[in-house]
């Protein structure tokens, strides 16, 4: 990923926060040439590993799980908020419109999952994870166990350790501090959920 200087974000803490708040990521691999992506929820283990570890599934009759057999790089997406920039909020006449956002690159080689056991471990880590806002939390034991083992059968379990990551926040660092406060200012009139998640990112401490 091409990654100005004045954009990038190597804070290890700061780049966990984002694949944890955007955990909803795109895994990207290659099979004959030809690239593939799978849309995921992934879980991060920070403690395994100097990156940290992805957890995640997929649909066995999705193709691209063949792919982790021949133990290539994997790499994961993790899009944070983004918001338009109009050159109108800047101090300066003389500007082009531009867009803000932050984004976490993930490499590793995936590897499988191939113990029952750690699959449903997985699963049960998933769920608690997701339903963890809700009132009244769905959980598994719900369902009659024979049904899971079949549901079970129908995905593939697999880890990525990361090997290494790629952070880029860009929030406007290579405009004057005035623009910066204005560009946030502005974003954060805006109300949207993505406008005010960059200009929360760029009022936080960098």
């Amino acid at each position: 990923m091409y990654i100005p200087k004045a954009f990038r974000q190597d804070d290890l803490a700061t780049l966990h926060k984002l694949m944890r708040e955007c955990s909803f990521a795109t895994l990207i691999t290659q099979q004959d040439g030809t690239p593939l992506a799978t849309h995921l929820p992934f879980i991060l283990d920070a403690e395994r590993g100097p990156y940290g570890t992805l957890f995640g599934h997929i649909a066995r009759a999705n193709s691209q799980w063949h792919t982790f057999e021949e133990g290539q790089e994997a790499l994961v997406i993790f899009q944070g908020p983004h918001a338009y920039i109009t050159p109108s909020w800047y101090e300066a006449k003389l500007a082009v419109p531009t867009w803000n956002y932050a984004v976490v690159h993930a490499y590793g080689v995936p590897r499988l999952i191939e113990d029952k056991t750690v699959l449903s471990g997985l699963l049960q880590t998933l769920v608690q994870t997701y339903e963890a806002g809700f009132e009244t939390p769905w959980t598994f034991e719900l369902l009659p166990d024979d049904y899971v083992q079949k549901m079970m059968q129908g995905i593939i379990g697999f880890e990525i350790p990361i090997s290494r990551l790629e952070g880029k926040f860009k929030l406007s660092q290579n405009r004057p501090e005035s623009d910066q406060v204005r560009v946030a200012v502005a974003l954060s009139d805006n109300q949207d959920e993505l406008s005010t998640g960059v200009a929360a990112l760029m009022k936080s401490p960098k």
